[in-house]
């Protein structure tokens, strides 16, 4: 496989959109916050749309980032957390380029 940072959009659209479910979190980093725990809710061949955590309980940020503008990785520090599936002791981590967006409440 090509390093992340040469994965063309199919293949990142590959990668990303098994972990499209509400009950499953990745991991998202940006250059000025790492380490956020998020829910992919869709995914094109242009887009990925995510609901990042936010420090305000039971309230997400909800963001959507060009395929072009995000590595796709794998996070080895977290394990799933789906009941309803095996598992895994690694999750999907997103590298964004660029500081995370302003959270507004």
């Amino acid at each position: 496989m090509d390093s992340p940072a040469h994965m063309n959009r199919t293949e990142k659209l590959a990668l990303i959109t098994p972990w499209i479910n509400p009950e499953e979190r990745i991991t998202v980093q940006f250059d000025d916050q790492r380490d956020i725990n998020t829910v992919v809710t869709g995914c094109t061949e242009q887009l990925v749309d995510l609901e990042l955590e936010t420090p305000v309980p039971h309230m997400r940020q909800k963001l959507s980032i060009p395929l072009s503008e995000l590595e796709v990785s794998e996070d080895s520090t977290h394990y799933t957390r789906d009941p309803d599936k095996p598992l895994q002791f690694k999750r999907l981590l997103l590298i964004v380029k660029g500081k995370r967006p302003a959270i507004v409440y």
